[in-house]
């Protein structure tokens, strides 16, 4: 009996032959790695403190002018548009601290009131303009003619740099400053040095023709004077505001103009962080505001 071979029936074949099997791997990933939302929350992190930082160096690199301007370019300008910006139902009504005449008595007032006009500022179309303006050109034509009067002195025209004019409260001060290299003064003395007194002269040349009464301060540094000296700051001061005193009338400023001599030693230092710094010694001419001296008035503190 001859067996049947199976590879020789179809039947057979297909039975003895299996199926392959296939694995199919499914992954269900839900919102990608972790999700996104986050990301989207961090860079509105980053960006709200990078505004943030923004804020705080421009309150810190800039002037008051500056954050003013920088506020009003922000800040809209129409009624209408204010009634209805963020912040209207607010403290401030949608208005800016800065705005004008929003604090009467402020540094920052632009106002046109004169009562809110602090003396020499500029701001406001007419009281506080003008008066600034006419300032300016009055500092700027004395510092000239200083100027021009030690050029035409060759030997002093180096002493330019010792002279300052500038604005104060009472009126235009002119600091006589010394420095590393210049003295107005012999040292611990009321002495005036060769130099001095020709820029005294020069500055006897400049006032003597103007009407306003004349303040003269001496200030001296804080360096402590030697062990067995009588002397001290005080009457150091004093006595080099009165030997300027003398050297001004010599060259001419009327007696009269003369309001007072102080000597404030070394209280009132032009180098406050270093109060042992030479330019801390000087001669302050302080010209007044106001009416001519009277000569009945006019009195030496000596």
């Amino acid at each position: 009996m001859a067996l049947s071979d199976p590879t020789q029936s179809g039947e057979g074949s297909a039975a003895a032959i299996p199926a392959p099997i296939i694995v199919k791997k499914v992954t269900i990933v839900e919102g990608g790695h972790h999700g996104g939302a986050w990301k989207v929350a961090y860079a509105d992190f980053v960006t709200a403190m990078m505004a943030f930082f923004l804020l705080l160096w421009l309150l810190g690199a800039t002037v008051e002018k500056q954050r003013k301007g920088i506020a009003d370019y922000f800040t809209p300008t129409l009624v209408k548009m204010r009634k209805e910006s963020a912040g209207s139902e607010g403290l401030l009504g949608g208005s800016s601290i800065t705005d004008p005449d929003n604090y009467p008595n402020a540094m920052g007032q632009t106002g046109t009131r004169a009562i809110t006009i602090p003396r020499g500022v500029t701001g406001g179309p007419v009281e506080g303009g003008g008066r600034g303006e006419l300032d300016s050109d009055k500092l700027k034509e004395l510092r000239d003619t200083i100027a021009k009067k030690l050029v035409q002195r060759r030997q002093l025209a180096h002493l330019a740099r010792q002279v300052r004019v500038m604005r104060a409260p009472e009126g235009i001060r002119i600091d006589l400053v010394d420095d590393a290299d210049f003295s107005m003064f012999e040292l611990g003395t009321t002495i005036l040095t060769t130099d001095a007194r020709g820029l005294l002269e020069v500055m006897a040349e400049t006032l003597k023709d103007q009407s306003a009464p004349l303040i003269l301060r001496g200030h001296t540094d804080s360096l402590p004077w030697r062990s067995g000296v009588t002397a001290n700051n005080w009457s150091l001061s004093t006595g080099r505001a009165e030997a300027t005193r003398q050297a001004l009338v010599l060259g001419g400023v009327p007696q009269p103009r003369i309001a007072r001599i102080e000597g404030v030693a070394a209280t009132e230092p032009l180098i406050a962080d270093n109060p042992a710094d030479p330019r801390n010694r000087r001669i302050s001419l302080l010209l007044l505001d106001g009416k001519p001296a009277d000569r009945g008035a006019a009195r030496a503190i000596r």
